[in-house]
């Protein structure tokens, strides 16, 4: 069970960090200020939820809470900029642009949002069961 949870959040990550790279050098859409500490905090948990799979380490969760928990304030400030037409990005220029829109709900920021909290939510499991 653990060691699935651990893929599981390392198959998110993989995909969130793969739909990025898409998104930047694929698609040509250049990524704001905010996107980048998204980044930031989003390609180490590749790494890190990686390695704790193969280890079968469930104590992963003392390095990834941290992160993810950080991704899930920055995406969710982006989120909010770009539902707030008003709001002004204090980082930088354009972060409150959508610059593209899937089925009409999905913008980048929300993605990254979805990848953080699930990878929080698998966190918060590890940390449940490694406390049992």
């Amino acid at each position: 069970m653990r060691r699935r949870l651990l893929a599981g959040c390392t198959l998110v990550a993989i995909v969130a960090t793969v739909g990025s790279l898409y998104f930047s050098e694929i698609a040509n859409l250049s990524p704001c200020p905010l996107c980048w500490y998204q980044r930031i905090l989003m390609y180490p948990l590749v790494v890190i939820f990686g390695v704790a799979t193969f280890e079968n380490r469930p104590a992963v969760w003392k390095t990834a809470l941290p992160l993810s928990g950080l991704g899930i304030g920055v995406s969710a400030y982006h989120t909010v900029l770009q539902l707030t037409p008003t709001a002004q990005c204090s980082v930088g220029i354009g972060c409150g642009t959508i610059q593209w829109q899937g089925l009409a709900v999905f913008t980048i920021p929300r993605l990254a949002l979805l990848a953080f909290v699930l990878i929080t939510a698998g966190s918060v499991v590890l940390v449940v069961r490694d406390r049992q």
